[in-house]
């Protein structure tokens, strides 16, 4: 069996104030065309597949669009809900869905796979559904769920014991925040939002494959554990990692073979550094005038309107900062600074109590009490 593992579409995110509909249709229709050269039976999707939880209208049209050609290649395709998705409005129209398309966003049915033959027999597909452990526990009470991390490894016991009774060929499919990975500054952490963490990846032992999705660049945590990453490039932190899916190839016996199909990039994303007239050479003109730019200027002094002069010769120049060559590091950093750090509500605590504490923050009996109530907050805000 032959199957392509994508993740992170993230259908309806921007781009510094920028559409990306139209760049990712045609990666998607990339990725189709890949999906028939390559007699791809199974296309998995591992979350992330909106970018948010209301998506517009036609973020749903590129979804139906995209799914309707994948499964008129003869594929079937197996999709799970991640952080940025939500697993109602992603799943209320699974059952409408023509046959061989299978969206799975029930916490309550991880242990039950989805049954796909080849000429060596059934490959059962475990999709685990993004789980937020404040917003699950109540489905499984006398198991302790206060961490991503305990939430994985019990959702990952219930793909095991669904092993054990669906004997077979297996392939695990989440979405989560994997312990070793590098993830891209600014775009990943927020899925450790409250008292979330990493997981392990001893959790993942069993299945011959993991899917995993979240981290946006290509990441091996292990020869049978991997991230595809996004399919676009959704931040210049991720402007030098490779677009693409693996293809994962299963024999009689599991795992055969695993290999990088590469993506187009409709267009490329460059940081130009150095004095602003050196950015704005006939030079680096020529060579990225159609590229998206982030332009950082080191000249001593602030310059005029800077993004005016840059986006005369970079149309696309999404985003200009300054820093100095001269500029001092900073000794200690100030509160401001820490704030700017902080990218969960953890984070920004912590950092308020260093500020007011003369540098010393939670203690571990306080951090665990701040989890706590950021926990019950965001199971009450998913009440509202």
């Amino acid at each position: 069996m032959r199957i392509l593992h994508t993740s992170d579409w993230h259908i309806g995110r921007t781009f510094h104030g920028s559409s990306t509909m139209d760049a990712l249709a045609e990666v998607l229709g990339a990725l189709t065309a890949q999906v028939r050269e390559n007699a791809v039976d199974v296309v998995v999707l591992a979350g992330d597949v909106f970018d948010s939880a209301t998506p517009a209208g036609p973020a749903y049209t590129l979804l139906s669009e995209t799914l309707v050609a994948l499964s008129d290649t003869g594929a079937r395709v197996v999709v799970t809900s991640g952080n940025h998705d939500s697993a109602a409005r992603l799943g209320f129209q699974a059952r409408l869905l023509r046959d061989g398309i299978h969206v799975l966003t029930d916490p309550l049915a991880v242990g039950e796979p989805v049954t796909i033959d080849d000429e060596h027999g059934p490959v059962r597909f475990f999709g685990i559904p993004y789980l937020e452990p404040a917003l699950v526990r109540q489905h499984w009470t006398d198991v302790e769920l206060r961490t991503q991390s305990q939430t994985l490894a019990h959702a990952m016991d219930l793909v095991r014991a669904g092993m054990a009774a669906h004997p077979g060929r297996s392939i695990a499919i989440a979405h989560c925040f994997a312990a070793g990975v590098d993830a891209t500054v600014g775009l990943e952490r927020e899925v450790r939002q409250g008292g979330l963490d990493v997981v392990p990846l001893a959790v993942f032992d069993g299945p011959d494959y993991v899917a995993l999705g979240h981290i946006h660049g290509r990441q091996q945590v292990s020869e049978r554990v991997r991230y595809s990453g996004a399919p676009l490039h959704y931040s210049f932190g991720e402007q030098n990692k490779p677009r693409g899916s693996w293809l994962v190839d299963l024999d009689a016996e599991g795992l055969a073979d695993v290999r990088w199909l590469e993506l187009p990039v409709p267009r490329r994303l460059v940081t130009l550094t150095g004095p602003l007239d050196e950015i704005l050479s006939a030079e680096n003109v020529s060579a990225h005038s159609a590229d998206w730019v982030c332009a950082v200027y080191t000249d001593a002094l602030a310059q005029t309107e800077p993004m005016r002069r840059l986006r005369e010769s970079y149309p696309f120049c999404a985003m200009v900062q300054h820093r100095p060559d001269s500029a001092e590091e900073p000794t200690e950093r100030s509160y401001v600074e820490r704030l700017r750090g902080a990218v969960t509500d953890t984070e920004r605590i912590a950092a308020f109590l260093e500020h007011v504490r003369a540098g010393h923050g939670p203690s571990e009996r306080e951090s665990e009490l701040i989890r706590e109530v950021l926990d019950d907050r965001v199971r009450a805000d998913a009440l509202i």
